[in-house]
């Protein structure tokens, strides 16, 4: 099922969620701050013996997360380095919607146009998971549609980082819940890093009983608090 988008001042909002898809103040700088920064990509991915990354993120949405995390891993890892990118969507945008939200980062569309090429191939939604190499082949991005739980129980690669970022929790709670942060750390290594936008006390308790130690950190913008943090596994492991 694709979401039906709204167009509030120029940007994407949801109908179903009543919710924005990035920031008002800036998405891309909240992207940046929030899901690079927070998973300290900008030092993990200057690391000389880099070979591989996997990315696992709730809601590819727009494709901005994915487009500033294929810039940053271009601009900085080893050239011989792959970036796979694994991301769960339940509601894909129709391509008309995703190109209209891109264009609104011109300084992305050398990296976007690629992607928007293969937007349909890629939101194939008979096979409920696709696959397309972009950008001569250092980043493999891969998008399950369907519910994010249940997506990630088919999933086996294993996350460096972890991008949360699913409509917020008071909004969208099918999403949050103990079963896809238990689906987080059996996708998860002791180095495995977390970061989202939200601070909500029901998030940060299921992260910490699912094994990751949670830190709070300024937000983005208007956001007071969001959290970050990395996998230490729960004390039975």
């Amino acid at each position: 099922m694709r979401e039906q988008l709204a167009w509030r001042d120029g940007l994407p909002y949801s109908t179903k969620f009543q919710d924005v898809y990035f920031s008002s103040d800036n998405g891309l700088l909240e992207t940046e701050y929030v899901f690079l920064q927070g998973n300290d990509l900008p030092t993990r991915w200057q690391q000389t013996d880099l070979n591989h990354f996997t990315i696992i993120e709730t809601g590819f949405g727009t494709g901005l997360n994915f487009l500033c995390a294929a810039r940053l891993w271009l601009a900085s890892a080893p050239k011989h380095a792959v970036l796979h990118f694994v991301s769960v969507e339940k509601y894909p945008l129709e391509l008309s919607d995703i190109s209209t939200a891109l264009a609104l980062w011109p300084e992305l569309t050398d990296l976007s146009t690629p992607l928007i090429h293969q937007y349909e191939t890629l939101m194939n939604t008979k096979a409920n998971t696709s696959s397309i190499s972009l950008y001569n082949h250092r980043v493999q991005l891969s998008v399950y549609t369907g519910d994010a739980t249940e997506q990630l129980a088919c999933i086996s690669n294993i996350a460096d980082a972890w991008f949360l970022d699913g409509f917020a929790p008071a909004k969208n709670p099918e999403m949050w819940h103990s079963g896809l942060f238990s689906e987080m750390a059996k996708h998860a290594h002791p180095s495995t890093t977390f970061a989202t936008f939200t601070s909500a006390g029901d998030v940060r308790r299921g992260l910490i009983n699912a094994g990751f130690k949670v830190n709070k950190r300024a937000g983005f913008g208007k956001k007071r608090e969001m959290l970050c943090g990395e996998f230490i596994g729960t004390q039975h492991d």
